[in-house]
């Protein structure tokens, strides 16, 4: 018992204690500044920041996209306007786990796999905080699916929205264009803060040319949610402001009246006005559907577009590059008058072709047996080649270069439409230029008929057309005619651009020659008498015909057109207005591969013509 005692040590056990109650006293403290500390950084230091996570929670700011401007033709015909709808949206940043989302939203919502692969292909372009569409339109019965089901899906919401539509469809798509969803390149050309919100964006046609016009400016709201995402109201409102309302020069009447007329032949059609230079009609076939690109076109249906031998995407009456062919004698006939070289009652003798000096090579005339002798009224109307052929000899190429160009030849117009071509008007300068050889006589020749190098769009040969009718004067071509505000009643009218006019020695030179086209229409004669036959009023037109291949010296007649396959026929053209007195209306018509222009581009022409010019029944 004595060495148990002697083993206690009551002050030892005292100050261990202590210790022990000091340490704890410090992990107190030391526990408490660490909890004060953090309070501090919470409420204090970085009270902005989780206030503002805090307001994130329940709050919310959408971006309200703008009404895209209506868009009219002439006569107040909608061409594109925009339908309400609704469509499924998600913001990639607030999700969790997108791919596994989008597959749980498929299982109540079906989700086609176009959509979807515009969706990540969204994803990829776009920053994480920007809501993105998943599938557009959806019907009632999706829309009330999802509200049910909505507090299983952090991130993604249903918003109202506009699509857009095209009452016309393929009739005027090559015209008024369409919308697509915004590419990458979209995307960084663009004003982000004007396109805060935006999907889509004018493509082609009126739709992209006047874009700036079309969009507007977007709004915002402050929405106060709940934690399944519910709105509980709004906070704040800046509403957006539409875009402006267009008037076109088009007339929806003329344009369906070329599109049905033109059949299925390939081709273009434009209509203008001589007097303003308004397009009253611009058709190219084939067409496509616009409304496959509104909401995205997937990859497949785009690639067979791209691949469809008729070039449905193609533009032929601003794009297209022809050899005009005859049309053009008219404004050659012109050409000859004013340089002197010859006169309205000079006459040629046409036996059916035509040789150069020294050369051997024939030039035909279309008819192989020759129109005998002929001045330059008969040449016209009858359309004789041999007679141009030394007529165009006779100017010389430089000359028929600098008159023709003055009619809008071999330059782009400037019309207010994107893609537009400039065509070809030849010269020696450009043929030394581009191909460093020298000019030969005969090529002058190939030029006086409209074949060779030169190469013209159908907007082109309805400008030339429309000059010719107004003796020289002329306008730009132009499609858009007035814009109206938004929210405002009065409509803004565009005046009209002049071009420089051409101006001859004589003026009675244009008579001549709207004689001579008015024989080609109402003369037995003519190369279109019957497309001219019966009509209430007076046209002046040429016909022309343009040689995709040339024939052999030694063919004699022309092949039968059913023996030849079809890419390697002869163009139809054909150009007129009316009233041949008091113009209102001049037509360019190219029908691919069709052969004769009288007979085939011809009543493609008056039709578009008794459109503008009878009276509805």
């Amino acid at each position: 018992m004595a060495e148990i005692k002697s083993l206690k040590n009551p002050l030892a056990e005292r100050q261990l204690t202590l210790f022990r109650a000091v340490i704890a006293g410090l992990g107190v403290v030391a526990l408490t500044l660490v909890l004060v500390g953090r309070l501090l950084q919470l409420q204090v230091v970085d009270h902005d920041v989780y206030a503002t996570r805090s307001d994130d929670n329940r709050m919310r700011v959408r971006i309200i996209a703008p009404a895209r401007g209506l868009v009219y033709d002439r006569n107040g015909i909608v061409l594109a306007e925009n339908l309400p709808t609704y469509q499924l949206e998600i913001v990639p940043e607030q999700v969790e786990d997108v791919e596994g989302t989008v597959t749980a939203l498929a299982e109540l919502i079906d989700i086609p796999d176009r959509d979807r692969e515009r969706f990540y292909r969204r994803v990829d372009q776009e920053p994480g905080f920007r809501s993105i569409p998943l599938r557009t339109r959806l019907t009632p019965q999706e829309v009330a699916t999802f509200e049910v089901n909505r507090q299983d899906f952090e991130g993604v919401e249903i918003h109202a929205a506009l699509t857009r539509r095209y009452p016309l469809g393929r009739l005027a798509a090559h015209a008024v264009g369409y919308v697509g969803s915004l590419s990458e390149t979209d995307v960084a050309a663009l004003d982000p803060r004007r396109y805060r919100g935006t999907q889509r964006i004018g493509k082609v046609g009126v739709e992209a040319a006047h874009e700036s016009l079309l969009h507007g400016d977007p709004g915002s709201k402050i929405i106060e949610a709940n934690a399944q995402g519910r709105t509980l109201r709004d906070l704040q409102y800046q509403g957006p402001t539409a875009g402006e309302n267009l008037f076109l020069t088009l007339d929806a009447k003329i344009q369906e009246a070329a599109v049905t007329a033109l059949g299925q032949h390939d081709g273009a059609v434009v209509a203008v006005d001589p007097n303003n230079g308004d397009i009253l009609a611009l058709v190219s076939q084939p067409s496509f559907d616009p409304h496959l690109f509104v909401d995205g076109i997937d990859y497949v249906t785009y690639a067979g577009l791209n691949a469809d031998p008729g070039r449905p995407l193609f533009n032929r009456a601003l794009q297209g590059q022809y050899p005009p062919g005859s049309t053009v004698k008219p404004v050659m006939a012109l050409a000859g008058l004013q340089a002197g070289v010859v006169t309205p009652r000079h006459r040629e003798m046409c036996i059916g072709f035509f040789m150069l000096p020294d050369n051997e090579r024939r030039y035909r005339d279309w008819k192989r047996r020759g129109h005998g002798l002929v001045d330059m009224h008969d040449a016209i109307a009858q359309s004789c080649d041999v007679y141009f052929y030394q007529l165009a000899l006779d100017i010389g190429i430089d000359t028929i270069h600098d008159f023709l160009s003055g009619f809008g030849l071999g330059q782009a117009l400037g019309v207010d439409l994107p893609g537009e071509k400039p065509g070809l008007l030849p010269s020696r300068d450009w043929k030394r230029a581009t191909r460093n050889e020298t000019w030969y006589p005969g090529e002058t020749l190939n030029v006086g008929i409209g074949q060779g190098f030169m190469t013209t769009t159908p907007l082109q040969l309805a400008h030339m057309t429309a000059m010719v009718a107004v003796r020289g004067r002329g306008y730009r071509p132009r499609i858009l005619a007035a814009k109206q505000l938004p929210g405002s009643e009065d409509v803004i009218e565009f005046e009209p651009t002049p071009v420089a006019p051409v101006h001859l020695n004589d003026p009675h030179y244009w008579d001549r020659i709207a004689e001579s086209m008015e024989a080609v229409m109402h003369t037995a004669q003519g190369t279109a008498t019957r497309s001219g036959a019966d009509a209430s009023y007076r046209i002046a037109g040429k016909s022309g015909t343009a040689q995709v291949t040339g024939l052999s010296q030694e063919d004699d007649e022309a092949p039968d057109l059913l023996d030849v396959p079809r890419e390697l026929r002869d163009h139809a053209l054909f150009v007129a207005y009316a009233p041949s007195d008091a113009p209102t209306i001049a037509v360019a018509v190219i029908a691919e591969h069709a052969g004769s222009g009288g007979r085939i581009a011809g009543p493609i022409a008056r039709a578009v013509m008794d459109a503008r010019l009878e009276p509805t029944p």
